[in-house]
């Protein structure tokens, strides 16, 4: 016959309802450990607050020497502002209310506050003392503090980015409302109008203000097809190359560069349109002009142009290709040293040449590519300091692939590693590396104004040194007079 069920005991809160049925007759050591068990860390107390005995769950905190607290009152372990919280813990124990969790920050050699979450509770006095003692509990805060820091970061991260786009999207929008060229903004799936500029509402009229309008509209049947197909290569390989078209219905001519863009996962055509008529050279030699631009376009060799601090204007394929860039706009406006292979240094080389001389030539050095190719180049440049704009060109040769790449001729270090250690014990070691440090130095000097065209402001700027003491070295190694400002 089934034993009737003992009818389960009504939990309460902060207490067991049955706590003499289950814990009667536990020894210390097991109440001991059930309650390390229980926190981070466990403070024992009398009366006064004065610790008595500590127990820690990791043997981080020991190791931090917080077992240094026993002895002290719980007060002085504290920073300065967790001290009230600690004095009105100690005046509420007894009074007859559930534990309160309080969070204390406790003082660290490393200059670093401890964090815990502490409940205090009162046991009996034990045998032959005056006062009540008491036990605190401790949780370790140490991981969620370092999880609200990471969402503080993060926080800040994000506002920092947001405002960062809201900048630049400012930006972008002034240039694209100001700009001289017509713009449009195609959708790629459905080629209609997204987004134009005023230069393009003027270029098409009222026709654009209709519903529905897209540029085929506007286009006679042979531009039409021809935009069509620049299209259809954009989608397939995201490259394209000018085109010229007509409008309709005043038959005017216009030059058109297409570019691909992605943004929230949609695809988008930028178009600039250019009129031919204002592309006209007044000089009547626009065609002589179109031949040398298109010639320069198609060279093998790299060409850029840059304003007189060195931000490009312009740039041929070859030199994209170099830089690994898909389309010109990315390198406009950016500083050709992004890509010269001794950043701070290259440039202000060249363009200190430029302003003497007006003509560099053969400056050896390297490309880097965007996607870290890199590859050893020779660089002519010239100085335009007429015209209604003032620019430097920039002629950029792979020199990589040179069949007849020979070794200049150069000074070699005069021992090998096993004559110098033959020299151990004979010569003294600061000579060994006298003598060798200065042959390095020599060499290095040769090269910076090999480079430099003999100029010897740049070869110092190249080095790392003041002009003072590259002309120190200089009279040092019997390398010139070694005095003086130095020309081109």
């Amino acid at each position: 016959m089934n034993q009737p069920l003992e009818t389960a005991p009504t939990p309460h809160a902060g207490r067991f309802d049955d706590a003499q049925r289950f814990f009667n007759g536990l020894d210390a050591d097991t109440v001991s450990r059930l309650v390390t068990a229980a926190a981070d860390v466990v403070l024992v107390m009398d009366g006064d607050g004065v610790i008595q005995d500590a127990a820690f769950s990791g043997e981080d905190l020991l190791n931090q020497g917080y077992q240094e607290w026993l002895g002290k009152p719980w007060s002085q372990t504290v920073t300065e502002e967790s001290r009230p919280k600690v004095a009105s813990m100690l005046r509420d124990l007894g009074n007859g209310k559930g534990p309160r969790w309080r969070h204390l920050n406790h003082q660290s050699a490393n200059g670093m506050d401890l964090p815990l979450s502490y409940s205090l509770i009162q046991i009996p006095a034990a045998q032959g003392a005056s006062s009540a003692r008491a036990i605190a509990f401790g949780r370790d805060l140490r991981p969620q503090a370092a999880l609200q820091q990471k969402l503080i970061t993060a926080q800040r991260s994000m506002e920092r980015d947001y405002w960062q786009l809201k900048h630049a999207q400012t930006r972008y929008r002034l240039l694209f409302q100001v700009s001289s060229e017509a713009l449009l903004i195609l959708d790629a799936s459905t080629e209609k109008l997204e987004d134009c500029n005023p230069a393009a509402q003027a270029m098409f009229g009222e026709a654009l203000s209709k519903s529905g309008w897209s540029l085929a509209q506007s286009l006679d049947k042979r531009s039409n097809t021809a935009l069509s197909q620049v299209f259809s290569g954009l989608r397939a390989s995201g490259q394209s190359e000018p085109l010229d078209l007509r409008l309709l219905p005043d038959n005017a001519d216009v030059r058109v560069s297409v570019s691909l863009f992605r943004q929230e996962q949609s695809s988008h055509f930028l178009l600039r349109l250019t009129p031919k008529n204002l592309r006209a050279d007044t000089s009547g030699n626009t065609n002589a002009k179109q031949i040398l631009t298109d010639v320069m376009e198609s060279a093998p060799d790299a060409f850029v142009v840059t304003d007189l601090s060195g931000n490009v204007l312009t740039a041929n394929r070859a030199f994209l290709q170099l830089a690994q860039v898909s389309n010109e706009g990315l390198v406009r406006g950016e500083s050709l040293e992004r890509w010269l292979g001794r950043a701070g240094v290259d440039l202000s080389v060249l363009i200190s040449n430029l302003r003497q001389r007006d003509v560099v030539r053969l400056f050896a050095t390297r490309m880097r590519g965007d996607y870290g190719s890199t590859t050893d180049v020779e660089i002519s440049a010239v100085a335009v300091t007429t015209g209604e704009q003032r620019c430097l060109g920039f002629t950029i040769r792979d020199v990589g692939l040179r069949l007849n790449n020979e070794a200049k001729p150069g000074r070699e270090l005069p021992r090998s590693t096993g004559q110098m250690t033959e020299l151990v014990g004979r010569v003294p070691l600061k000579d060994i590396v006298r003598e060798t440090t200065d042959l390095i130095e020599q060499l290095c000097i040769e090269a910076a104004l090999e480079l430099t065209g003999d100029n010897r402001a740049s070869a110092a700027e190249m080095l790392g040194l003041s002009r003072q003491s590259l002309y120190v070295k200089l009279r040092r190694f019997g390398m010139g007079d070694g005095g003086g400002e130095a020309e081109s």
